[in-house]
């Protein structure tokens, strides 16, 4: 089974690229975030063509989150518990059922936070002390969990080309990291880091601007992070540099999971 993550940052720009990369790779399941969209404005048809089963929680113009899945999709909810207030889409979750068993898999598309002296950073902080606390009511089910998206979280000095550009960004504060920390440290596994080790220059985001993507100046923070169940099961992980380099490409790229 391959699971793959995906900010595709609107998919109304990105359909092409989307369809064109999902025929290209094939996989099993994809969570995509940032789509930009209300649920009746996500072009499902498309992808359904593709064999995808498809659910979204959208809303008008920004954030939105969609899982796109071979399999079928049972169990779905919309939204991080934890505040009946937050009007945001940034989560979903379901449960997929394979020849092999199921996966719970939650689509996250964390707060930028930016700028760090505003409520969004608050914002930011809230949101991951909620993930965390559903991530630990998860992990009790000792069931395979998939937790896949756009953390817009730089974990270490590694996963950034130039890491002290960053020192003073929401995605790299020592709050930021300590609490992705926190999340880990419930079970959890960094698929990538545990299939490629702590090999440095490995990217899933490089800037519009400034020729971030011509001189390599990217940042990991597409992550997918694993119940134990889980990462017993992970065999390999990739990500699909080459996409940043089509014509109008998002700004990251897809990180795929392969499991047995």
């Amino acid at each position: 089974m391959q699971i793959a993550t995906w900010n595709v940052n609107s998919i109304k720009a990105r359909t092409d690229a989307a369809l064109a990369w999902l025929k290209e790779a094939g996989p099993d399941v994809v969570c995509l975030q940032e789509i930009k969209c209300e649920d009746s404005a996500f072009p499902s048809a498309l992808f359904e063509d593709l064999g995808y089963n498809v659910v979204t929680h959208g809303q008008k113009t920004y954030n939105g989150v969609a899982l796109l899945s071979k399999l079928r999709l049972e169990d779905v909810r919309m939204g991080l518990p934890g505040d009946s207030d937050d009007t945001q889409a940034r989560y979903i979750e379901a449960v997929v059922h394979g020849a092999e068993g199921a996966f719970r898999i939650g689509n996250i598309y964390l707060p930028n936070g930016n700028p760090p002296d505003s409520e969004k950073y608050l914002y930011k902080l809230r949101w991951m002390d909620r993930l965390k606390a559903h991530a630990h009511r998860l992990l009790t089910h000792e069931e395979p969990l998939v937790l896949a998206g756009d953390y817009n979280v730089i974990p270490a000095p590694r996963d950034a080309k130039v890491p002290e550009n960053w020192t003073s960004d929401a995605l790299f504060l020592p709050q930021t990291r300590a609490r992705f920390r926190e999340i880990l440290n419930l079970g959890l596994t960094d698929a990538l880091r545990q299939s490629l080790g702590d090999v440095p220059g490995i990217y899933t985001f490089w800037d519009y601007q400034a020729g971030a993507w011509q001189k390599n100046n990217g940042i990991r923070i597409d992550h997918l992070l694993l119940s134990p169940q889980a990462a017993d099961r992970l065999t390999a992980v990739r990500v699909d540099k080459h996409v940043r380099g089509w014509e109008r490409p998002p700004d990251h790229v897809p990180v795929i999971a392969n499991f047995k």
